[in-house]
């Protein structure tokens, strides 16, 4: 059961039961620097047999977890982003969060391609929450569109979606320019060990659900070196949690991505962290949100993990 997610805890659940699906893609094609962004998935996911079933009081397996074969990404990333595409909407038809483990970060523009579609049919948009190192705003990069350097780019400029941007520390004056031209929000890396974090650091009118893409490079090298691109001057856990309970707060995750995980033969601690940072995720997607009768009258649409609520919050996050 090592490629279940945390099967340790959990007998896996059946797609159509699970209140989250796990879809592991092995992508590495765009790779610029270090390699070996294909393993990440199945290391993270034997990582996660370590896992207690509590994560900061939250049991999100008690929802359900449905970890689905690895997507295949031979080919040109073209199809193989059309592959995830195809995985996240499957998630999304079984009322599910889905949880898309990288592989190079390329792979998030297949899941906001579904989910931007099941917005167009709900009239429900949502925004794009980033943890990075790099703004991975190019429009192309080293000859590609669909490098892992431009999906944020692909985000804004061919989806139209909101970002915020956290912890990020290297860019180049070009993607500098396009956050302005795309009103990216940003609390770069630099910004936060100086200055910190409103309560709230999303901002005003920013869409009530959003999709969370945490490339794990965000994290200080020091703690995460296990990435194609270990960049010193990042977050640490403590800040990374922080951070992102502010954002869950009063808020809907339709969907979520940890990418970037590089393993290195020996190292444990690295693969155990993206599979506690998903779990985290995983557990923060269960709060309950506040919402209007409007919002009630398409509960259909709700993940199966927030209809069920939290399993087992404990801590007053």
């Amino acid at each position: 059961m090592q490629d279940k997610f945390l099967a340790s805890e959990y007998s896996p659940s059946a797609p159509d039961a699970a209140g989250f699906h796990i879809i592991p893609v092995p992508l590495e094609q765009s790779v610029s620097y270090g390699g070996g962004t294909a393993q990440g998935p199945q290391a993270l996911l034997a990582a996660s047999h370590q896992l207690e079933a509590w994560e900061s009081g939250f049991a999100p397996g008690e929802a359900g977890f449905f970890t689905a074969a690895p997507v295949d990404c031979s080919g040109p990333v073209t199809d193989t982003l059309d592959r995830i595409e195809t995985a996240v909407a499957h998630a999304i038809a079984c009322e599910a969060v889905p949880v898309v483990l990288g592989g190079e970060h390329t792979v998030t523009l297949g899941a906001l391609r579904a989910l931007a579609r099941q917005a167009e049919k709900t009239g429900e948009p949502f925004g794009v929450v980033q943890f990075d190192a790099h703004a991975d705003l190019r429009p192309q990069y080293e000859g590609s569109p669909y490098s892992h350097a431009s999906v944020m780019y692909r985000a804004v400029a061919d989806l139209g979606l909101p970002l915020t941007q956290f912890a990020v520390r290297d860019f180049c004056r070009e993607e500098a320019a396009i956050r302005k031209q795309f009103n990216v929000t940003h609390y770069d890396a630099y910004f936060i060990a100086r200055v910190g974090l409103p309560d709230q650091p999303l901002p005003e009118g920013f869409p009530k659900n959003i999709y969370i893409t945490f490339d794990v490079d965000g994290f200080d090298s020091s703690i995460m070196p296990a990435t194609g691109t270990p960049s010193p001057g990042g977050i640490n856990w403590r800040e990374a949690q922080y951070i992102l309970e502010r954002c869950v707060a009063g808020r809907r995750v339709v969907g979520l991505d940890v990418v970037e995980l590089a393993p290195i033969k020996g190292l444990h601690h690295a693969d155990f962290t993206a599979a506690k940072l998903t779990h985290l995720i995983m557990g923060l997607a269960t709060m309950p949100t506040t919402r209007s009768s409007k919002h009630e009258e398409h509960r259909s649409y709700l993940p199966r993990s927030q209809r069920a609520g939290q399993a087992c919050h404990a801590d007053g996050l």
